[in-house]
């Protein structure tokens, strides 16, 4: 199993010594918050400095495998806003992002960010479909592959289940756009088991990316979250992809919260034949 580190995990450390401790620890990369990289506007990270994290991480013996958080800043972003500004500017940091992906030589980007893809009225939805249709576009122009994040209801109102971001995948009908599950949110808003999901929606195609991390927000084996039974559906279904390591609650810090993430994923694989 490849699995990533979600960087912000471990945001308060420069950006090279994220590299060498997710190296240390036993990571297959990290996933990158974009906002951890520049707090204003990383969209437009110069290409020096592209260059340099990208070496950053292949210096450590690790990798950006992937982007997240997509929309954090710059502030006011909207996937479903009907304002034509707001829009037109949401549509071109997400495209900028795709690029800043393939810069950086990871391979996906995951597009969660709750706040700001709000259906509060009519058309709502159907912008939102739309934006991703386009990420889809810049995505397969760049070589990576874009996948909404389906989250639960209780963090947000449009794509709440695997089913719904299914769906969207299947009606935009680009290969370069996919879905995800994150077992967290899944937990939390599903009426299926993470295992039954996966079952269901691995052999689909639809799925190119998970998270791991308990439903009470902690990393995996902090919680009440069987873990082995996920990682062998993974395998039983013939998952290659990523999986990232996406804590929100680092107990007790973000370093040691990675290390029990990773031990205890590292561990359960040894189980499975």
């Amino acid at each position: 199993m490849r699995i990533s580190l979600c960087n912000e995990v471990v945001r308060d450390l420069p950006f090279e010594a994220q590299c060498v401790l997710a190296a240390s620890l036993g990571y297959d990369g990290l996933e990158v918050a974009p906002f951890t990289l520049d707090a204003k506007a990383p969209h437009l990270l110069p290409a020096s400095r592209r260059v340099a994290l990208r070496r950053a991480a292949s210096e450590a013996g690790t990798a950006i495998t992937s982007l997240h958080w997509l929309l954090v800043v710059p502030a006011g972003l909207s996937i479903t806003s009907a304002d034509p500004t707001r829009r037109a500017t949401t549509l071109d940091v997400m495209e900028r992002l795709v690029g800043l992906a393939a810069d950086l030589g990871a391979t996906l980007l995951v597009h969660g960010s709750p706040g700001q893809r709000r259906v509060e009225a009519d058309g709502d939805a159907a912008r939102a479909e739309e934006a991703m249709a386009k990420a889809g576009e810049a995505a397969a122009r760049h070589g990576v592959t874009y996948c909404v994040e389906p989250l639960d209801p209780g963090q947000t109102n449009w794509c709440t289940s695997v089913a719904d971001g299914a769906a969207v995948v299947e009606r935009i009908g680009n290969p370069a756009l996919r879905t995800m599950l994150d077992t967290c949110s899944a937990g939390n808003g599903e009426s299926e088991s993470v295992v039954a999901l996966l079952e269901r929606f691995i052999p689909t195609g639809a799925i190119a990316h998970v998270h791991f991390n308990d439903r009470n927000r902690r990393g995996p084996g902090q919680g009440t979250d069987r873990f082995g039974p996920i990682l062998t559906a993974l395998k039983r279904t013939g998952y290659s992809g990523f999986a990232a390591v996406e804590p929100f609650d680092y107990v007790p810090d973000g370093p040691t919260s990675a290390a029990r993430a990773i031990g205890y994923l590292r561990a359960l694989e040894e189980t499975i034949a």
